[in-house]
């Protein structure tokens, strides 16, 4: 499978004539190559924005059902470090470090998890009527990592959208 290059713009502020592209590069953009989420919840999309830029609010919902989160790092801005471990129920603790490709407020949220499984993240969100559209889409590599990680990714993903409904309701 070949690579394609896919240019994501930083968000920078709108005074800032620092207008660099990143670029980056993973295999085979085709669908086959993506675990996509979609959920409509119903508060607004600064409420739902808040909820993942706020490391508070965020370690509250981040993760499946049963997981905790400890956060090392939290750079929530284009170029910036996400460090955190996931602890499951099971006892056993996961990794991950990321970086923040693009933030652009109520719209979308771009990163590039870079522990293994190399993925990255787009988390996208739409005013609709009363509530805001969430569409969650992870990019892997290859149609073979998404065939491994969608195995338990896409019900996580689900686990997840619902922690994060949790939290907005205050039912935390």
């Amino acid at each position: 499978m070949g690579q394609i290059a896919v240019l994501l713009w930083l968000a920078v502020p709108a005074h800032s004539t620092n207008m660099k592209p990143l670029i980056s590069v993973f295999a085979d953009p085709n669908p086959d190559c993506e675990i996509v989420t979609t959920r409509k919840v119903p508060w607004q999309c600064d409420q739902v924005f808040d909820a993942f830029s706020d490391p508070d609010q965020l370690t509250k919902w981040w993760g499946p059902k049963g997981f905790t989160s400890t956060f090392e790092e939290f750079d929530f801005e284009p170029g910036g470090a996400w460090r955190f471990v996931l602890h499951g129920p099971d006892g056993v603790s996961y990794r991950n470090d990321c970086i923040f490709m693009e933030i652009v407020k109520c719209e979308r949220v771009v990163l590039h998890h870079q522990t293994d499984p190399e993925f990255f993240l787009g988390i996208f969100l739409e005013e609709e009527g009363d509530g805001t559209a969430i569409t969650w889409r992870m990019r892997f590599k290859s149609t073979a990592v998404r065939d491994q990680v969608i195995k338990y990714a896409a019900e996580a993903n689900e686990q997840n959208l619902d922690r994060l409904e949790r939290v907005l309701a205050g039912d935390w």
